[in-house]
C-alpha cells in the first residue's frame, strides 16, 4: 500500500516557476515508477513526467526543456520543477506510483496549478 500526498502548487503568472512535491509512504518505494499527471477542466489526464529508480526520465513533449521530474528515493520523495509556465500548464496535478512488477497504481489527491497574469 503506497499513499502519495502533494503539495506546491498554486497561482503564477506566465513565465514563472513553480516546484511540486510528493510525499510517498509504504515500503518499497524503489519498486516503483514515480510520475506527474495532469488533467485540465474537460480534458483527460495526460502523463507530464516520469522517472523510474534507476533515474530515467520521460516527459511529454509540451513539457520538455521546461519541467524536470526528480526523486529521492531514500526521502519517499518527488518533485516537478517548473518553468517558463504557460497557461496551457494549468490543470490540476496528481503524483502517481506504479509498481514495476506487478502495475499496480496508486494516486495522490491532485493540486491545482493556476497559471495565469
Amino acid at each position: 500500500q503506497v499513499q502519495l500526498v502533494e503539495s506546491g502548487g498554486g497561482l503564477v503568472q506566465p513565465g514563472g516557476s513553480l516546484r511540486l512535491s510528493c510525499a510517498a509512504s509504504g515500503s518499497l518505494f524503489s519498486m516503483y515508477t514515480m510520475g506527474w499527471y495532469r488533467q485540465a477542466p474537460g480534458k483527460l489526464r495526460e502523463l507530464v513526467a516520469s522517472m523510474i529508480y534507476d533515474g530515467i526520465t520521460n516527459y511529454a513533449d509540451s513539457v520538455k526543456g521546461r519541467f524536470t521530474i526528480s526523486r529521492d528515493n531514500a526521502k519517499k520523495m518527488v518533485y516537478l520543477q517548473m518553468n517558463s509556465l504557460k497557461p496551457e500548464d494549468t490543470a490540476v496535478y496528481y503524483c502517481n506510483a506504479r509498481h514495476r512488477s506487478s502495475g499496480l497504481t496508486y494516486w495522490g489527491q491532485g493540486t491545482q496549478v493556476t497559471v495565469s497574469s
